[in-house]
Order: structure tokens, then sequence, then C-alpha cells
């Protein structure tokens, strides 16, 4: 069993249920923003699941030069304070320098390590040291066992509410694939673990941007609640084909429901065969 830690209001890890980080991958703007939230927060409270939103108030590693990478900091942390004050959900969203880790720790419960970042140490002790929650993405690039070291670092600043993301690895050029022991080994570190089931259904780089595969979002999803993990991440929007960010990799809002629903049996499932394990 992984700790415990928390995350704002939301438990994570340990005997606490399983938590959905879901939202749209950035802040596009106020209203596309608070309707998928709304559409969210009333889902989840349908079925019982604890809910961070998460969304990014800027997106810096695009794939080629005129991709959209937001709407200004300011103007996108407004929003995210916005959802967090009307819906009672506690907000992750990333960050990419020390920088942002400061203008974002004024709204973000959880701050967010992009994969690519994930060996940045002077970024990972500048989100430890905020006192906020870390969700430390695996780099398409490294081992699971070596997500030890990125934890070590947010830790060494006496914060241990860390969690770690599985996101894909890199299968050759184009391609990724997840490994499930990798969620097993991650969790043998010792924090929660988080399936992210929409980047790694990602086509990386695709003439200039990231195309995806989003028909295996739910396998994946039903797949990790089957080997186990601590919280479920989804990327969803209303409208994923004109989403102005990974287009190709988000869930569509109408069927967020149904997935969640799945992926709870499972999990209930799961946690009972280990329960009996137990006794």
């Amino acid at each position: 069993m992984t700790r415990r830690i928390q995350a704002g209001s939301i438990a994570i890890g340990g005997d606490a249920p399983l938590v959905l980080l879901a939202g749209p991958c950035v802040v596009e703007g106020r209203e596309t923003t608070l309707t998928t939230a709304r559409h969210i927060a009333e889902t989840a409270t349908a079925l019982g699941i604890p809910v961070i939103f998460k969304s990014s108030f800027k997106k810096a590693n695009r794939t080629s030069l005129g991709g959209f990478t937001g709407i200004g900091r300011e103007e996108a942390l407004r929003i995210l304070a916005d959802v967090r004050d009307e819906f009672g959900m506690p907000v992750v969203t990333d960050v990419h320098t020390e920088d942002d880790v400061a203008a974002a720790s004024d709204v973000a419960d959880v701050l967010q390590i992009p994969a690519f970042l994930c060996r940045q140490t002077d970024l990972l002790l500048a989100a430890g040291a905020s006192g906020k929650a870390v969700n430390i993405k695996k780099g398409q690039f490294l081992a699971p066992e070596d997500m030890r070291h990125a934890a070590e670092k947010v830790a060494s600043t006496g914060n241990s509410d860390i969690c770690l993301t599985e996101r894909g690895s890199s299968f050759g050029y184009h391609n990724l694939v997840v490994d499930m022991r990798g969620l097993v080994v991650m969790r043998d570190i010792g924090y929660p673990v988080i399936m992210d089931a929409t980047h790694a259904v990602q086509i990386p780089s695709q003439g200039g941007v990231s195309g995806g595969r989003p028909a295996f979002i739910a396998p994946l999803a039903r797949a990790a609640a089957a080997v186990g993990i601590d919280g479920l991440f989804l990327e969803t929007h209303p409208d994923p084909a004109h989403a102005l960010s990974d287009a190709g990799s988000q869930l569509p809002l109408t069927q967020l429901h149904a997935l969640l629903e799945q992926v709870l049996a499972i999990d209930a499932a799961f946690r009972s065969m280990n329960q009996d394990t137990a006794s």
C-alpha cells in the first residue's frame, strides 16, 4: 500500500478511494473551462469519486513554434481560481520554471511536473519548497524505478505530498506504449501512483503537432485499475477535435461518466481482492 498524501482537501493513496484528476489540456478561455468543470463536478458527485480539476495555464512544450501555448498566465490562473471557488474542486496545473511555481502556488493545490522536466532538479526543489502537493509525471525516456530519484528531490525539501504519474514510454519514433509493470514498480517506491490514460495514447510530434489514438483511452484506464492505481488522470474536452491543444488525445466529455463507472467497478474488485489476500 502506498502512503497517504494530502492534495488540498483530497487524500490520495493509502486506503483513500480512487481519485480523478480531469479537465481540458489547457485553459482555452473562461466558458470552455467552466463548462468542462461543471460537467466533471456533477459526474464526480454522481459517482462518488473525489476529483481534482486539471488544466494547464501554459503549455511550454509544444512541438512547433506555432503551437497554442495559452491565453496568458495571469488570466488563466484567474480562471482556475474561479473553478476552485465555484465548484469546490482542488486544482492541479503544470509548472515549467521556478517562476511558474511561485505564481501557480497562489491558486493550485497540486503542482504538476511535466514528463519532459521530471529530471529538472531546480524545478523539483522549488515545487517541493512551495508546500503544495507535487505530481511528477514519468518521462517518456525514464525507467519506472528511476522515479525514486525525482521523488527524493522533492522529499528533500521536507515535502512528502508526492504522486508519481505514468503517461507512456517512447517506443521508437512517434509512438508510446504503457508497460503495466511500471505501475507496480512505482507503487513499490511508496508514493501514490496515477495513470494518465490520455497522454499515453498520444502520437508524439506527428506533422508538427501531437496526434493520438483516443480509442485506447478506455482500455488503458481499465487495465491500470486492474493492476492497481491511486488516481486516474484524464484530459477531457467538450469538443476534442477542436481543442486548441492535444486535440488527438482528449476524452470527449460525454464519455466520462461511462468510463468512470467501468474503472470504479474494476478498482473496487482490485481493492476487495487485496483485502482478501491480506486477511
